[in-house]
């Protein structure tokens, strides 16, 4: 089993390699080899102009000038072994040749200043991911922690998925969520969110007050004063949310549903819960649809237990077949792991049975331990 820590898939400069730069240089020297020993009438020296393209499809600018150069110097190797610099023949392959090696190079340079702009632009989804999405604290009262995000969006390294955690006078509350579509665009809504909790998990006495709080802050101005087009195509924006609260004295958890999958807690004596509130709410943003109050259910917690949350994302996960990821059944499997191993090893049975190592929809995940 691996036990290795696992970091999100992330996009690096581009390396190039002996053997990638050793392709251009020897179909050079084939081509030269066998245009010099080739009958009068056959000329290979066209084929020369492959040396500098390939190495475009890989190398920057410099490399795939310098390739050129040396093809063209092989050409007039060529021209004066078998006749001359001269020679119509020899004179118009040249030319070619110095122009295709021109165009080319500037091309490999429009390349790489588009990634060096992809890397930019990487560098500073990674730091709006710290800074809206801050990572959660290894331990926390009683409890320990780890999470991890994986974004759908290569480029963006965040998206919709949103969790967060903080602590009270007299224990730890936490939030995961799922704002309504994914990529850039829902990280104002989720940064929204994360602002509303860490400003109200302090101030409200109780789960559901802090719920209420967190609905008014993602509620669409009853005035009309907001642009639709900040609320979504259609005009409706809502996050899917379950708000906790683990008190630090007693061996409990309080549970607020949301519209959220339902957390999972893999007990110490063995076997996966699932906890299913008997009376969920709506999605945060949606509660005006409905007039039942928003209440919270109690669930054993107990020490050693480590409980499990997670967006929509890691459920919908499919293989080549069309199968989804099946999470219970994997935890199950994860017995007597500490948080962080446990993350390690769902996060590399996700992303190896999901179609080509890639996920349709962001996934993050929150593994909790109370610790004896």
């Amino acid at each position: 089993m691996d036990l290795r820590p696992f970091h999100p898939p992330h996009h690096r400069a581009r390396q190039v390699s002996h053997l990638q730069l050793a392709v251009p240089f020897a179909l050079i020297a084939l081509v030269t080899l066998v245009d010099v020993l080739a009958p009068p009438d056959v000329h290979l020296g066209p084929f020369l102009v492959a040396a500098p393209a390939v190495t475009a499809s890989f190398a920057g600018p410099r490399m795939t000038g310098f390739v050129g150069l040396v093809a063209v110097l092989a050409q007039v190797v060529v021209a004066t072994t078998r006749t001359s610099l001269t020679d119509l023949n020899h004179t118009f392959q040249i030319i070619a040749l110095v122009m295709i090696s021109v165009f080319v190079t500037f091309f490999a340079h429009l390349r790489e200043v588009h990634e060096k702009e992809l890397i930019q632009l990487r560098s500073v989804a990674e730091t709006a991911q710290q800074v809206v999405l801050r990572p959660l604290r290894d331990r926390m009262g009683p409890l320990g922690l780890a999470s991890v995000y994986l974004a759908a969006a290569a480029e963006a390294r965040i998206g919709g998925d949103l969790y967060a955690a903080a602590r009270t006078a007299t224990g730890t509350r936490l939030i995961i969520g799922d704002v309504r579509g994914k990529g850039l665009e829902a990280v104002g809504d989720a940064a929204l969110v994360l602002g509303a909790f860490r400003a109200a998990a302090h101030q409200e006495a109780e789960l559901p007050g802090l719920v209420d709080y967190l609905e008014a802050a993602v509620s669409p101005d009853l005035d009309g004063s907001e642009d639709d087009a900040t609320a979504g195509d259609d005009g409706e924006s809502f996050v899917t949310a379950a708000v906790l609260e683990v008190p630090d004295g007693d061996p409990v958890l309080e549970l607020v549903s949301c519209g959220h999958p339902p957390p999972l807690v893999l007990r110490r004596a063995g076997g996966v819960e699932r906890l299913d509130v008997s009376h969920p709410g709506p999605p945060l943003g949606l509660a005006g649809l409905v007039s039942a109050p928003v209440t919270a259910q109690t669930f054993a917690f107990e020490a050693g237990d480590v409980l499990l949350l997670y967006t929509d994302g890691v459920l919908e996960a499919r293989d080549g077949d069309g199968a989804f990821y099946p999470l219970a059944e994997r935890v199950a499997a994860c017995s007597g792991m500490h948080p962080q191993a446990l993350l390690d090893r769902l996060c590399r049975d996700l992303l190896a049975h999901a179609t080509g190592n890639t996920l349709g929809d962001d996934a993050a995940m929150v593994a909790i331990q109370r610790l004896g």
